[in-house]
Parts: C-alpha cells; structure tokens; sequence
C-alpha cells in the first residue's frame, strides 16, 4: 500500500524542526565535551598543584611502619591513618588533617599514596562522608602500574571508587601519587546532558507549535490560489464563454513566489476565456449557418418532391427510365428533407428552444412508436414492457419525446439483423421516468460507445448510405433528452445492447420555452415521417 504523500506544510514543518534539531545535538555535544574537557583541565591542574604542594623535598613520617598505609596494612583497610602526611617542608603532623597545611588538601574525592623503598607509608583516600578510607593493595597497585607523570596527569580506573585523575612524583627513593575522584565531573557532564536533551526538546516542541502557525500563514496566499483553482476545475466551462473566478489581487505580486504563480494563473484564465470566446462565437455562426441553410433548403426541396408527383400523375405512361428517374428523385428528396430536417432541429435545440411543456404519458407514446417499428420491419421481433401501477406521467414535450423514441428503435432495427429481439421497457424509479431500449444484436465497436452521441457518428466510416444513417439520430436523442434536464447512457457487448434514457417527471420553470404553433406541429410531423431513415 503506497503511503500518501506529505503536505507542503507538513514537510516544511519536519524540515524546519530537523534542522534545529541537528543543530541543537552538534551545539549540545560540543558544549558538553568543552564543559567536561574544561573540567578534567582545571581537576588536572588541582592535582598538579597538589603533588608539587610546597615545592621542597619529599619528607616521610618518623615512623612509617605505624601507619595504617604501611605495607602490612593488606587490603583489610583497618583503622584510620595515625600518621601524618609528609610535607614538602619536612614538618609532619601527627593527626590526618593538617591545619598548617603540612600535606595536600584533604577534599571529598582525594586520595593520596605515599611509598617509600617500596614499602607503602600511606594509602588514604577521602569518601563521600568526608572520613579517610584505606586503600586496598590491588588499588595501589593500580595506581602503580599507570605509569602515571608529574606533569599531566592521566585518568586510573580504580575498583569500587571509579574513576580518579592521578599524578606520581618521585624523589629520593620516594613516590607520591596524588589523585582526585573524577565523579564530581561525570556528575557535572551528566546533568548539563539531560538540562541540554530538556531544553532541547521543549525548544522543538516550541518550534513545531510555531512553525506550524508561521508556515501555515505563509501558504494561505497558496492556499487561496489552490481553492481558485478548485473552483475553476469545478465549472461546466461547456458552453460558457465567461470565468469570473480569479485569484485576488493580493496574491499576484510578481516580488513573491506565490505572486507569480498567482499571476500567471490570471493570465492563463484570461487565455482560456478568449479561446472559450472565440469557440461560442464559432459554434454560434456555425449554428445560424445550419439553421439558415436547413431553413433556406426546406423550400426547394418541397418544391422538387412535388414537382416529381405532380410529374407522375400525368396522364398516360411514362418511358420506364424516365419513372425510374423520378422515382429517385422523389425519394432522395425524401431524404434530403429528413437531412435538413434534423439539421434544423439541432440547430434550433442548441440555441435553448424548440420545447414544449405539457404532461405526457411516456407509456403511450413508445406503444406508438413500437407499432409503428413493428410495421417498418417486422422481420424484428418486438416486445413492451409497461409498468404494472399503470402509465408514466411527465412533463416535457410531446413531439420531442416521441423522435427520442422513434430513433432508438430505428437505430436497434437499422444496425441489428433480421430475426433481433428489441425490448421495449418503461418504469418509474423515484422522481425519474426510465426508458430502456434493448436488443440482443451483434453489439456496438468499444471504440465507437465513447463519441456514440456525437454528430454525423455512423457504425462503419465510409459515407455509404446503404443502410440509411445520416449519423444525426442518436445526437438528436441527446440534443432533446439534455433539453429536457436528463441522462442517456449506453451499454454494449456482443448479444445485448441496452440505451437507457432517464427523465425527471417535473420541469424546472426555465428549462423550456413554448414553441410557435405554426412551426411545432409541422416539424414534428416531418420528423416522425423522417425518422425511419435516421439513426
């Protein structure tokens, strides 16, 4: 499963708080080794100056067997230090503490070993509580075996004290070893951590919170430009002409990036407007064009169908080619009038008139239509199915209604072989009348379904008139079911075919205008004569 994807504030958010908190960890952990690099330098320096404490000779205890550091102690640490600390001034005190500052400074953390001829004379070390402690042999030798120098001191683990930063002078045979306990700056280190982790934390926190509010005031001028896009994605730009939508003007400064972005979107709209101009006045022309035409030709092809009549009822008989002829021109008069018929209507159905408003019973008007069919081809079967609560009322015009009828069944009986069942169904669903068409014919091309509805739309490409289809039936099944606010559908595969057409039984008050008694009649005639030939 594919994750979405971030939003643009999201991933400037995450950015923006990754950064920081990069930079905080690399500002964090340099502060906290500088801080402890600091700290071990200046408890170097204590050690140091311990060990070099009065700057003389070495001077050990009078008696350095008395001591509890003396090297029968053991490890048993028994008792505390009876003698005292040797000075670099030869003076020697004989209580553990000196107030003359005989020896180093007795400090929580501190541990002094003292060995002369290797025998060790002192090995104490100061605890928590402030009391001197004995160390054990294996700690003293731990701080023998370091290796440690006068000068720079080096960090001892010793067992169960930690960590300490020694130093070792020697002198005529003596060896002091000074140390101090390294807890107080792991402590030190280990609190500013955890302040660092803290306040660093909070800060994302504080930056997340504000950064979301700082980003999303920085995207609303994209936002309003999103949303203007949305709304022009939303119009049916089919047969407008006009998009009032446009981002405002504070949002099309060219010094921003979202200004420009702004900017250019106007000016697209503006060019899509133009272009949408320039194709209504278009079709418009090419609609009074048809209208005109169809309505200049109707005249003169009444005028050449009467004239090929009136030239058959002459008295006597006719050489037989000559009655052949007008023969043919009768009937292809017939069809040119069917032609320019429907050319007319269309072109009256897209200017937004030619309808009717009366109620109509949908029922009625298809038992009609399929008798009629039945006697136009009756090597097709023919079947009705009317709905058993009786007939489907609706309001919409009656002569439109009965040619989308008339070309769906001369659509199914012209591009259907002989022998096909045609069905004919009517029903009511909700506030819906459903007029369904289906037949068990060789099926519509996939190719073809998509532009089914289109103008001048035929089964084959060829301009062969064998089996009589302008291409202009089933345009005029969606020119008049549109008008009427509905829906046709179509659905194909080999062996069944079915047209569905649904049609609200109301009508809104603008959805029609009342068409001339002089011209509604006399097309609706025509075009139900005329519909045969049209599929």
């Amino acid at each position: 499963m594919t994750r979405a994807p971030w939003s643009l504030r999201r991933r400037l958010v995450v950015g923006i708080v990754a950064l920081l908190a990069v930079l905080a960890i690399v500002v964090g952990t340099i502060s906290v080794v500088a801080l402890r690099q600091n700290l071990l330098t200046r408890l170097d320096e204590q050690v140091v100056a311990s060990l070099s404490f009065g700057g003389g000779p070495v001077v050990v205890p009078s008696n350095p067997g008395s001591g509890s550091g003396s090297g029968s102690s053991g490890s048993d640490g028994s008792g505390q230090s009876g003698s005292g600390s040797s000075g670099s001034d030869g003076s020697g005190s004989g209580s553990g503490e000196s107030e003359n500052d005989s020896g180093p400074q007795r400090r929580v953390g501190n541990l002094t070993v003292l060995i002369l001829d290797d025998v060790i004379v002192r090995a104490e070390y100061v605890g928590d509580d402030g009391v001197q402690k004995t160390l054990t042999i294996a700690q003293v030798q731990s701080l023998v075996d370091a290796g440690l120098s006068a000068t720079h001191p080096s960090s001892v683990q010793l067992s169960g004290l930690g960590e300490f930063r020694a130093a070792e002078r020697s002198r005529d045979g003596v060896r002091l070893i000074v140390a101090q306990s390294q807890d107080e700056v792991t402590k030190t280190t280990l609190d500013l951590t955890l302040i660092f982790v803290l306040v660093t934390l909070a800060a994302l926190l504080l930056a997340a919170v504000a950064g979301t509010i700082i980003v999303r005031l920085a995207l609303r001028p994209l936002g309003r430009v999103a949303a203007t896009a949305k709304r022009v994605a939303e119009l049916p730009l089919a047969g407008e002409a006009e998009i009032r939508e446009r981002v405002p003007e504070g949002d099309t400064d060219a010094r921003t990036e979202v200004g420009q972005v702004g900017s250019a979107f106007n000016t697209m709209l503006s060019h899509v407007e133009d272009a949408l101009r320039a194709r209504q006045a278009s079709e418009e022309r090419l609609t009074r064009f048809v209208a005109d035409a169809s309505h200049e030709l109707r005249t003169p092809l009444a005028s050449i169908r009467g004239y090929a009549e009136l030239s058959q009822r002459v008295p006597g008989d006719l050489p037989p080619d000559v009655s052949r002829s007008l023969d043919r021109i009768e009937s292809e008069s017939v069809r040119m009038t069917s032609l320019v018929e429907d050319l007319l209507l269309l072109a009256r159905l897209d200017s937004g008139g030619m309808l009717r408003r009366e109620e109509v019973g949908l029922g009625m008007i298809v038992a009609d239509s399929l008798a009629d069919a039945h006697v136009t081809a009756p090597d097709h079967r023919w079947l009705l199915e009317l709905p058993e609560e009786g007939e489907v009322e609706l309001i919409g015009d009656p002569g439109r209604l009965h040619q989308v009828v008339v070309n769906l069944l001369a659509n199914a009986r012209t591009h259907t072989p002989a022998g096909t069942t045609v069905t004919v169904e009517v029903l009511s669903e909700g506030d819906e009348a459903v007029l369904r068409v289906g037949d068990d014919g060789p099926g519509i091309p996939a190719d073809l379904q998509p532009k089914l509805f289109g103008r001048f739309v035929r089964g084959d490409d060829s301009r062969s008139r064998v089996a009589g289809s302008t291409g202009l039936g089933l345009s005029i099944v969606q020119a008049v079911v549109d008008a009427h606010h509905g829906s046709v559908t179509v659905v194909s595969e080999p062996g069944a075919t079915v047209f569905e057409v649904r049609l609200p039984l109301t009508q809104p008050e603008t959805a029609t205008q009342p068409e001339t008694a002089q011209t509604a009649p006399e097309t609706t005639k025509e075009a139900a004569d005329s519909s045969s030939a049209t599929s």
